[in-house]
């Protein structure tokens, strides 16, 4: 099995074709195949080699290696003009003069009339003398591939299932541009073929291009992968995915801090069925990844899904792992002989680095009081900070003997004394366990922040 991930690099990957190489991925590893990367630059206008290193950046940190690639369409164009010159001999194609408007207002005229668009023909017709003529006129052709009539195109999609359409509601469509380069329906599939993939997997708003380009693989007599057309990702209300709910960019979900374990198993569940729910590696998804698991209905983004699974990747990663995913910033505030502690504390209370730098100014820096935490630490008792102060000088950090005087000379119990307990260590009604904080700061860490409540 060999599949591949072919993006167009003219914008930054987002949640959709990350799943995309992602289920690609996952289906030629279960398979002990090969995963190949393609990137796909024929749109001179659009396409930047910003975007091209960064889509290779993404994989990488996502941990999605590709086995061959990355190879360029920019780069084969003279592999597709063979196979143009094939055509044009067999005569399966025909220049087309026609311009923008001409065919847009063909379209608006099928539409209007209920009838499918469709390129009804134009240029097919003329003859040797009329294409010489208008090529004389300085007018450069594109070239479109004749669709045979009254024929039917059938195959099995690997998502979908049976699917059939008919050539009659295609209409001829141009596989090369006047600028001579190649449309995306030619190269692409012929860069499929050639390059041996076995099973492509796109999205569905591809499902319509199947057809067009299985003409274009039987006439060149070459081979015809596997197709399957993933369902789209709609926001939790059924719309299009928009930015604000999830369609972001891979590197600003990196840069917020986001685990590529935690987009893998998000992402892997997104359209696709597991039997087991628990957290698993990459190699893991891929043993148990399964081409009719994939669901043939759109997948529905759930922001509190993601965060699951992101708090689970947190949770389940090592200390050396988790000590780099945080900030610079975060890190030079925490002592050396801190970091373990730190470490251990956090891990569970935090989703992203901000996170962890936020508690990390609260033990390392100076502690903020607002208006409700005085308010708390006075209903505690005039005393409340002087007891907690004698406390602490005498036993220390240890947490137990410290809450037990407390409580028995100052008479709170409950929230009432853990409370205004918290606020005085770290100014937050919530936060890491108590006695974690106690054995992070020690006795002289907590005396200095009493000092700055006091």
């Amino acid at each position: 099995m060999k599949t591949r991930f072919s993006p167009s690099p003219t914008g930054q990957m987002h949640l959709g074709n990350v799943r995309t190489a992602l289920f690609s991925f996952l289906f030629a590893r279960h398979e002990n195949g090969l995963f190949l990367l393609r990137v796909e630059d024929t749109d001179k206008t659009r396409s930047k080699p910003e975007f091209i290193q960064l889509l290779q950046d993404d994989l990488k940190w996502l941990g999605l290696q590709w086995d061959e690639g990355p190879f360029f369409q920019s780069q084969r164009q003279d592999i597709y003009n063979e196979y143009y010159a094939y055509l044009e001999e067999h005569q399966a194609v025909y220049p087309c003069f026609c311009n923008d408007e001409q065919l847009a207002l063909s379209r608006k005229i099928q539409i209007s009339s209920g009838q499918p668009p469709r390129y009804m023909g134009t240029c097919r017709k003329l003859s040797s003398t009329e294409i010489d003529a208008k090529i004389k006129q300085g007018l450069k052709p594109t070239l479109r591939f004749k669709v045979p009539e009254d024929k039917e195109i059938h195959f099995q999609d690997i998502v979908k299932g049976p699917q059939r359409f008919r050539t009659d509601d295609i209409g001829d469509f141009i596989i090369r541009r006047s600028d001579g380069s190649a449309s995306f329906f030619f190269c692409n599939a012929i860069d499929d073929s050639l390059m041996g993939v076995t099973h492509t997997i796109r999205g569905e708003d591809h499902l319509s291009n199947t057809p067009r380009q299985i003409l274009i693989l039987n006439t060149l007599n070459l081979p015809i992968p596997s197709y399957g057309h993933l369902p789209l990702i709609l926001s939790e209300e059924g719309s299009a995915l928009s930015k604000r709910e999830g369609s972001l960019s891979l590197e600003s979900l990196r840069t917020e801090g986001y685990l590529p374990s935690a987009i893998h198993n998000y992402l892997g569940r997104l359209g696709h069925y597991y039997e087991k729910n628990n957290f698993m590696t990459l190699t893991e998804l891929a043993e148990n990844f399964l081409g009719s698991h994939i669901g043939k209905t759109p997948a529905h983004f759930d922001q509190t899904q993601l965060y699951h699974w992101q708090k689970l990747a947190v949770m389940q990663s090592h200390d050396d792992s988790f000590w780099q995913w945080l900030n610079t910033s975060t890190q030079k505030l925490i002592p050396k002989d801190h970091r373990k502690q730190f470490i251990e504390l956090m891990r569970p209370h935090v989703l992203f680095p901000i996170e962890a730098e936020k508690w990390a100014k609260i033990f390392y820096k100076d502690i903020i009081l607002d208006q409700q935490a005085k308010d708390c630490l006075k209903q505690s008792g005039e005393n409340f900070l002087g007891l907690l102060k004698e406390a602490i000088e005498k036993m220390g950090a240890d947490y137990a003997q410290v809450t037990q005087t407390l409580s028995q000379q100052s008479g709170l119990k409950g929230k009432a004394l853990f409370q205004p307990l918290r606020i005085a260590l770290t100014g937050e009604t919530s936060g890491p366990e108590l006695h974690g904080i106690f054995n992070l700061l020690g006795k002289d860490g907590l005396l200095e922040k009493i000092k700055t409540s006091i």
